[in-house]
């Protein structure tokens, strides 16, 4: 019988991981609804996997403690790139979505 005791710790980092990667998005001003969209779910896949197993963490708590109002991703993340493609994407789709209603 397989013990889970040695699995705990990594489901916990994921976890950690996980909430690290919503909450960077969120002060970047990335949708969820559009990241999960670019390359059908696949770009979503990796910069999730990227998070998981990022080194960084300290860091990455540290910048969203301290960092309020900067609107772009710190250059030590591994998804700066994707956040940043998103985050203007997001922008974008709120634009036309205003201009629609009005």
């Amino acid at each position: 019988m397989r013990n889970f005791s040695y699995s705990w710790p990594m489901h916990s980092r994921v976890f950690r991981q996980a909430e690290l990667m919503d909450r960077m998005m969120a002060r970047v001003g990335v949708n969820p609804a559009v990241a999960a969209r670019v390359d059908q779910g696949a770009a979503w896949f990796e910069a999730r996997t990227n998070c998981i197993s990022c080194c960084h963490e300290h860091e990455c708590r540290n910048w969203l403690e301290c960092s309020e109002g900067l609107p772009m991703p710190p250059d030590f993340c591994r998804n700066a790139e994707f956040f940043r493609s998103c985050a203007e994407q997001s922008s974008a789709g709120v634009a036309s979505s205003t201009e629609i209603a009005v």
